[in-house]
């Protein structure tokens, strides 16, 4: 034992050691369900700023008081809640959420105001992506020339199929290495918040079957315009390619919606009156 533990310490590590490898499975299972309902729920309003947190329901799975007090500080790390002594967990408004979590991006993908999220994800994109690609001109190396030029054969070798996980994997893989190739360590750091609209879309299905052949285009044309250092020319495209996403994005969205309001009057007008 380090010196300075507490003997309490100790004691919880050496029962927290002896479960059984079913019964700590089955804590984790907990602690992840019970953060994704609370999480959403705060997100999306359910539960509102300045509300405590409620009591766990998860079914007939009562989590224990460590797994509820552990999901309590991811939710504070968060920014969602406020955890205060003889008060407990209160809900925060969203200005002090982290908005660039990508756990909070995916509850906002869930939500209500899905479109908007989206869009606010297309905006951020849109003012770093574009000066990424001119930073990477003067920046990337070999292994990630290398890198961005095969993403964007593997995204045209998967183009019939880019609602689906290869041409996910090379999409996120194209735009994590694009951060990186800025040298921009700022840029580099928002590669999950980047991944998280690519996954939104494809998981809340805002992607086309076939991906648009003037994008796949310009991503190859990215990664070669980089390799010659051309950084304007590796900036205007990576700028088409940025607005084009948000245009298919608002497109899909609004036809979701639409397809949405359509089945509603349907079922309301094939509902007998009262």
């Amino acid at each position: 034992m380090a010196l300075g533990a507490s003997p309490v310490a100790r004691v919880e590590f050496v029962e927290s050691a002896s479960k059984p490898d079913d019964e700590t499975a089955t804590e984790g299972t907990l602690h992840d369900r019970l953060l994704d309902q609370w999480g959403a729920a705060i997100v999306d309003g359910t539960i509102a700023p300045g509300d405590r947190l409620p009591a766990p329901d998860l079914d007939s799975q009562r989590p224990s008081r460590t797994v509820t007090r552990e999901v309590t500080r991811v939710l504070e790390a968060m920014g969602l809640v406020t955890v205060k002594r003889k008060v407990g967990a209160t809900v925060n408004p969203c200005r002090l959420w982290n908005i660039y979590d990508p756990r909070v991006i995916e509850w906002r993908l869930r939500g209500p105001d899905r479109g908007r999220t989206l869009h606010e994800l297309s905006e951020l994109r849109a003012c770093v992506e574009p000066v990424a690609a001119q930073l990477a001109a003067s920046h990337a190396d070999h292994d990630q020339w290398a890198k961005l030029t095969r993403a964007a054969i593997d995204m045209v070798a998967n183009a019939d199929r880019a609602d689906g996980p290869d041409y996910l994997r090379a999409d996120e893989t194209f735009h994590r290495t694009l951060l990186e190739a800025s040298g921009n360590a700022m840029f580099a750091a928002l590669g999950d918040v980047i991944a998280s609209v690519l996954s939104g879309r494809t998981r809340h299905e805002l992607m086309p079957r076939r991906a648009d052949e003037k994008a796949l285009r310009l991503h190859g044309d990215v990664a070669a315009l980089i390799r010659r250092g051309d950084a304007e020319g590796a900036r205007h495209a990576m700028d088409w390619i940025v607005d084009e996403s948000d245009r298919a994005v608002e497109q899909m969205t609004r036809k979701d919606s639409e397809d949405s309001a359509r089945a509603a009057d349907k079922e309301s007008s094939e509902s007998p009156g009262l």
